[in-house]
C-alpha cells in the first residue's frame, strides 16, 4: 500500500467522497475552483489530493446488513471495526436506510444478511431485496461484492436470502470478491473465516483480532459475560401463567442478574444456554449401542464423555439437512437417499414432520457407528432466544421471561422442547441457568417518551410489551399506550391479566383490546380487533404512533400486516399500492417494527420456536 498519509479523518474522507460522487461534472468543476480559491486565501494551502491507491486495493467499502433479531447487524458492526482498523474506509449501513440508486456508485459491496424461516428476507432487507429483483435494478459490471448469509439448516430454504442477493448481484454483472459463505446457527467461527478471507482478497493485512460479535455502538457498559461465557443466573421464580384446564402451559420465569454486570434494553432477548433432556440422551445411547463413558473429542479439541457431550454440547433433536446428508452417506437405504433428491423436497418435509434425530437412527440404522463418528454428524447445541419481559430500569437485578412449555407426542415418542422444559422442569428454584443478553436494535421504544405506541402481541408475543410498559412507567413517559392481546380462552389464557388491568386503572395503558379465539362459535383473533378499531387506529398512526408486532411469523404476523394495510387503505382513502407504500415508509422510519419468530415445521404442535438471525 502507499505510505501516503491522508490528512483527513476517515469520517471527513467519507463525507468528501459522498459529496463528490453526488455532484454533476459542472458542479465538481465549480467546487474545484472554490477550494482552490479558498486555499489561496488561507494561511495554510489546501493539501493536494492523495495519490491513487494501487489497483488491487479497495479505496472504500460499503457494508450492508439485513437483520431481524440483531445477529447479522452485530456481525456487520464487528466487521466494520476490523476493516477500519486495517486502514480501509468503510460505510456501514442497514439495508432499510440504504438508497438503491447508490449501487451505481459503489465499487466494493459487502452484504451480511439473515434468512427468516422458509426463505423470507428480514424486515429491514425487504426494500433492497425487492428493488434488486425488479426491472429497476441497474447493470453492475463495475461492482465487486461478497455475501455472508445467516440461516438455520433445519429449514428447507437454508440461507435463501443470502443466495438471492448473491445470484442477483451476479446476474446484474457484479463480480464476486470471494464465494458466498452460508452460516448455520453456530456461525461465529465461519463468519470469522469469511472476514479474514475478505481482508486477504482486498490485500489488507489482518490486524489485532477484534471480536466479530463486539458491542460496537452501544451505550450500555460491557459485561464480562457473553454468548461464549454465559452468566449463571439464579432461578428466582417459576410461576404458571395459564390456569388449570388450559390447553397450554405458559410460565413466568424470573432470573437473578445480581453481580453480573449485564444490562438490557426493552426489546432485547435473553439467550438461554440449555442442556438436553437426559431421557432422550439415554434413548440415543441405547439405540446407537454406545456407552456413556465413551471418550469423544469436539471440533475445538476438548475431550469429554459421550454422555456429557450429548447432554451439553450437541443438538440431538432437530433434523437438519446437513445431518441427513452426512448420515445418508453411511447407509445404503434407498428410501433415505430418495428423500434427499432435489425433486423430493415436499416428501422430505412431510416425512420429517414430528420426527427427531432418534427417529432417523431407528428407521435407518447404521451398524458399527462409533461415538466419535456420531458426534461428527451433529451441530453444536445452539442457545435459545426469549424476548425479555421486564425492564432493567424497573428491576435492575432481575430478568423475566414468558415461556411456553413444549410437550407433545408423535411417532410413539414423547417430545420435549429443549429450552422450555429445561427452564420449566429441570432447573430447581435456587439453581442456575446460563444466560447472556442478545441485543435487538430493530425493536426499540421511540426516543421521544411522549410518542404513542400500539403493541400487537398474542400469546407469549406479549412478553416485550410487558417490558415496554414497565419501562415507560419507571421513566414516567407521557406517551399513550394501546395493547392488542389474544389467546385461546379468557378464563385460562389471559397472560398477565392483573398487571394489564392495573396499568389500565392507573392510566398507563390507554387502551386494551383482547381476542380469545376459542370462547365463541367463531374464532376471533387480534387481526379482527384491528379491523374493528380501524378509525381509532388510523388516527393514532396519523398522530405519529409507532406500531410493534411480536409473535408467530408464519400466520399471525402476515395476518396482522394484511389487517393494517386494509385499515390504512380504508381510513386513509388509499389504493392498495399506496397503503403498501405508507406501511413501507413506517418501516423505513422505524415506526413499524416486528419481533417475529418462525415455528419448527417438524413440530405437530407447531410450538417450538426456532432461532432467528
Amino acid at each position: 500500500m502507499s505510505d501516503y498519509s491522508l490528512p483527513l479523518t476517515p469520517q471527513q474522507w467519507e463525507t468528501l467522497v459522498t459529496l463528490l460522487s453526488a455532484l454533476t461534472p459542472a458542479q465538481r468543476q465549480w467546487v474545484s475552483g472554490f477550494v482552490a480559491g479558498w486555499g489561496a486565501l488561507s494561511q495554510e494551502p489546501v493539501p493536494s489530493p492523495p495519490p491513487p491507491l494501487p489497483a488491487n486495493v479497495s479505496a472504500g467499502i460499503t457494508l450492508l446488513f439485513g437483520s431481524q433479531t440483531g445477529n447479522a447487524e452485530k456481525l456487520a458492526r464487528g466487521f466494520h471495526e476490523r476493516l477500519t482498523e486495517a486502514g480501509i474506509t468503510v460505510k456501514l449501513e442497514s439495508m432499510a436506510n440504504y438508497k438503491p440508486a447508490q449501487l451505481k456508485r459503489e465499487h466494493d459491496l459487502l452484504v451480511v444478511v439473515s434468512t427468516q424461516g422458509e426463505g423470507d428476507p428480514p424486515d429491514n432487507a425487504l426494500g433492497l431485496h425487492r428493488f434488486l429483483h425488479s426491472g429497476k435494478a441497474p447493470r453492475l459490471e463495475h461492482l465487486r461484492y461478497a455475501v455472508l448469509a445467516l440461516g438455520d439448516s433445519s429449514y428447507e430454504h437454508f440461507c435463501k436470502t443470502g443466495v438471492d442477493f448473491d445470484e442477483r448481484l451476479s446476474a446484474l454483472g457484479a463480480e464476486p470478491i470471494t464465494e458466498r459463505v452460508d452460516c448455520d446457527v453456530d456461525y461465529e467461527d465461519v463468519a470469522e473465516a469469511w472476514i479474514e478471507k475478505i481482508l486477504d482478497e482486498l490485500c489488507l493485512a489482518p490486524t489485532a483480532s477484534t471480536s466479530t460479535t463486539s458491542e460496537a455502538g452501544t451505550a450500555i457498559p460491557a459485561s464480562q459475560y457473553s454468548k461464549k461465557h454465559p452468566f449463571p443466573a439464579r432461578l428466582l421464580e417459576n410461576l404458571p401463567l395459564t390456569a388449570p384446564g388450559s390447553t397450554k402451559d405458559v410460565r413466568h420465569i424470573a432470573l437473578s442478574l445480581e453481580e453480573s454486570g449485564l444490562r438490557y434494553t426493552p426489546g432485547d432477548a435473553l439467550g438461554v444456554v440449555p442442556s438436553n433432556w437426559p431421557e432422550r440422551v439415554e434413548q440415543l445411547l441405547e439405540v446407537l449401542n454406545l456407552y456413556h463413558a465413551d471418550t469423544v473429542t469436539s471440533a475445538s479439541g476438548a475431550s469429554s464423555s459421550l454422555e456429557k457431550a450429548l447432554l451439553n454440547d450437541y443438538e440431538i433433536t432437530t433434523v437438519s439437512r446437513p445431518f441427513l446428508e452426512k448420515y445418508a452417506s453411511l447407509t445404503e437405504s434407498a428410501e433415505l437417499h430418495a428423500l434427499l433428491k432435489p425433486d423430493h423436497r415436499q416428501q422430505l418435509q412431510e416425512w420429517l414432520f414430528g420426527r427427531e434425530i432418534i427417529d432417523v437412527i431407528r428407521q435407518f440404522p447404521v451398524r458399527g457407528l462409533s461415538a466419535q463418528e456420531f458426534i461428527g454428524l451433529l451441530r453444536k447445541l445452539p442457545p435459545r432466544l426469549y424476548s425479555i419481559a421486564s425492564s432493567w430500569t424497573a428491576d435492575p437485578d432481575e430478568v423475566h421471561l414468558t415461556v411456553a412449555v413444549v410437550r407433545f407426542e408423535s411417532h410413539s415418542l414423547s417430545r420435549n422442547g429443549v429450552a422450555s422444559t429445561f427452564l420449566a422442569d429441570r432447573v430447581e428454584e435456587g439453581g442456575t441457568v446460563p444466560v447472556y443478553v442478545h441485543e435487538n436494535p430493530n425493536f426499540r421504544l421511540p426516543r421521544d417518551p411522549s410518542t404513542p405506541i400500539i403493541m400487537i402481541g398474542p400469546g407469549t408475543g406479549v412478553a416485550p410489551f410487558r417490558a415496554f410498559l414497565s419501562e415507560r412507567e419507571a421513566l414516567g413517559a407521557a406517551g399513550r399506550n394501546w395493547l392488542f392481546f389474544g389467546d385461546r380462552n379468557f378464563e385460562t389464557d389471559f397472560l398477565y391479566q392483573n398487571e394489564w388491568l392495573d396499568y389500565r386503572r392507573k392510566g398507563l395503558l390507554t387502551r386494551i383490546d383482547v381476542a380469545f379465539s376459542r370462547d365463541g362459535a367463531e374464532k376471533v383473533y387480534v387481526q379482527h380487533r384491528i379491523r374493528q378499531q380501524a378509525r381509532a387506529l388510523y388516527a393514532w398512526l396519523q398522530e405519529g404512533a409507532h406500531v410493534y408486532v411480536c409473535g408467530d411469523a408464519t400466520q399471525m404476523a402476515p395476518d396482522v400486516q394484511t389487517a393494517l394495510l386494509e385499515v390504512i387503505a380504508q381510513e386513509g382513502g388509499k389504493y392498495p399500492e399506496q397503503a403498501q407504500e405508507y406501511l413501507h415508509e413506517l418501516q423505513a422510519t422505524k415506526r413499524y417494527q416486528r419481533d417475529v419468530y418462525y415455528l419448527n415445521p417438524a413440530s405437530p404442535k407447531n410450538q417450538t420456536a426456532s432461532l432467528v438471525c
